[in-house]
C-alpha cells in the first residue's frame, strides 16, 4: 500500500521529540479515519520509533486508512532529554497526542512492550472518567497493546468501557514479559488477551500475524 511519511518534531515536556507521520494514499482515503499515536519498547534496550513492531503496527493502522505517529521518547535518537524510568515518557505521550492528534478526530493508542505500558498509563489520564481531570481529556476509538511490559513496571488497568476497543496481543514464549505475567494483569480486569502459540518478545516470523490481528481489530 503506498503511503507518505514526513517528519515532525513535536515540543516535549523535556525538549524536542522527534516523530513520523506515516498518511494513508489519498487516492483509497480521501480523508484518514483518525490518528493513531505508537509508543516504541525500552529506550534503553535500543528502542526506537523504527522497531519492526512499531514499524507493522503502524503499517496496519495506515492500512486502515488512518494517519499514523511513530516518536522517539526523550533522549532517543534526535528527542532532547534523557530517560525518566517511565514518568516523563507518558508524559512524552501526551504531548505527542496533543500537537499531533487533531481534536475533534478519532483518536487510538498502540504500544510495544515499554512503549504498552506508556501506552497504559496515558489512558489512566485521557480517559473521561480520569481523577482528577486531565486538560488532554480523550475518547479513545482503538487500543493495542503489544508484549505489554506488566512484569517490569507497575501498568495501570485498562477502563472497563474501553475493553471491547483493547487489543491485547501477546507470545505464548515470550521470554522477555512472560505469558503468565499478563495473565495475572488481565485476570482481575477480565480484558481478553489474544496469545501467538510459539511468539515470542519480538514476534520474530511472526509479523504478519500481528499486522493482521491489528488490521482486524481497527476495522472492528
Amino acid at each position: 500500500m503506498n503511503t507518505s511519511a514526513s517528519s515532525l518534531t513535536v515540543r516535549g515536556p523535556a525538549g524536542g521529540l522527534e516523530a513520523v507521520l506515516d498518511v494513508p494514499a489519498p487516492d483509497l482515503f480521501a480523508q484518514p479515519l483518525g490518528t493513531v499515536v505508537i509508543a516504541h519498547p525500552h529506550p534503553q534496550f535500543g528502542g526506537t520509533m523504527h522497531n519492526k513492531v512499531v514499524h507493522t503496527m503502524a503499517r496496519a493502522f495506515v492500512r486502515r486508512g488512518w494517519r499514523g505517529v511513530r516518536f522517539n521518547f526523550r533522549g532517543v535518537g534526535a528527542s532532547e532529554g534523557g530517560w525518566d524510568e517511565g514518568r516523563g515518557e507518558v508524559d512524552d505521550l501526551l504531548a505527542v497526542v496533543g500537537a499531533a492528534a487533531p481534536a475533534g478526530e478519532a483518536l487510538a493508542l498502540a504500544g510495544f512492550s515499554f512503549g504498552a505500558f506508556v501506552v497504559a498509563q496515558a489512558v489512566a489520564r485521557l480517559h473521561p472518567g480520569a481523577e482528577p481531570p486531565h486538560a488532554l481529556t480523550r475518547e479513545i476509538a482503538h487500543l493495542v497493546l503489544a508484549g505489554i511490559a506488566v512484569t517490569r513496571f507497575d501498568a495501570a488497568p485498562i477502563p472497563a468501557d474501553l475493553h471491547e476497543r483493547t487489543l491485547v496481543v501477546h507470545g505464548e514464549l515470550d521470554e522477555t514479559v512472560p505469558l503468565a505475567g499478563v495473565l495475572d494483569w488481565a485476570r482481575p480486569q477480565s480484558l481478553p488477551v489474544t496469545v501467538l502459540p510459539g511468539g515470542e518478545h519480538f514476534f520474530h516470523g511472526q509479523l504478519p500475524l500481528l499486522k493482521m490481528l491489528v488490521e482486524r481489530h481497527v476495522r472492528d
